[in-house]
């Protein structure tokens, strides 16, 4: 299942590459309401079952909290240090093809990661693999465009651009077949899922939402946001 579901994530990131070749003036909507999703899936469906499965308290804090601060100060480590490597490089005039291509490949490893947390979710529950597939699908769709902009902006060929596009594309469904070799203990799976959790809610709150309101700080795009929330919560409801 979570392998035929991550197909789902593999047509998204290509759908979101193709919309970054012809960019509409609805993206932010689509933003806003992946942002959402994203919120809800952390905050409503991975923290509550973190907190529960990931072990003993560690100097009076959950193991699962503990982690998913750790998901979360890991994802905006790398962000700061794509950050200064592409400032460094993008210094003078002329941008560094080799930046966007890195940086390409750290959204392909993400995507890789996502699959895996996609497989774990299932093993957890149908419910919770729904509700992760969800985010995970929805969330693909933003770095299949932010993978093809950042290979192109750099003034890399559409030729390399499009191969890693789609190598973000094929990278959750690798991720996910990996999960059907062994099943996660109920603890490690725990600790996993705060770590990816907190990650999660990086990319929702320091990328996707920001980038959503970046030119369009409209109400609508507040209300998809609200909307993407609610729809988790429903979801989670439906689940129990």
């Amino acid at each position: 299942m979570a392998v035929f579901v991550a197909l789902g994530a593999f047509l998204m990131t290509l759908a979101g590459g193709w919309v970054a070749q012809r960019v509409t003036d609805r993206r932010h909507l689509v933003l806003g309401f992946a942002g959402g999703l994203m919120l809800g899936v952390v905050g409503l469906d991975l923290l509550p079952e973190a907190i529960d499965t990931a072990g003993d308290p560690v100097f009076g804090v959950p193991a699962g909290l503990l982690l998913f601060v750790g998901g979360f100060l890991v994802a905006h480590l790398v962000e700061r240090v794509l950050a200064v490597s592409r400032a460094a490089h993008g210094a003078g005039e002329e941008r560094v093809p080799q930046v966007g291509l890195t940086a390409a490949a750290a959204m392909v490893g993400h995507s890789l990661m996502d699959g895996v947390a996609l497989g774990a979710a299932f093993q957890v529950s149908a419910g919770m693999g729904a509700a992760v597939a969800l985010a995970v699908i929805t969330h693909d769709f933003a770095d299949g465009f932010n993978t093809y902009t950042i290979t192109s902006l750099y003034g890399n060929a559409r030729r390399k651009a499009m191969f890693m596009l789609f190598a973000d594309a094929i990278a959750p469904i690798l991720g996910a077949a990996t999960t059907l070799l062994f099943t996660l203990p109920e603890e490690p799976l725990g600790c996993y899922l705060g770590f990816f959790g907190g990650a999660l809610l990086y990319l929702a709150a320091a990328e996707i939402l920001p980038e959503a309101h970046h030119e369009h700080p409209a109400h609508s795009t507040l209300l998809c946001t609200v909307a993407g929330v609610g729809f988790i919560w429903l979801v989670v409801g439906i689940a129990d």
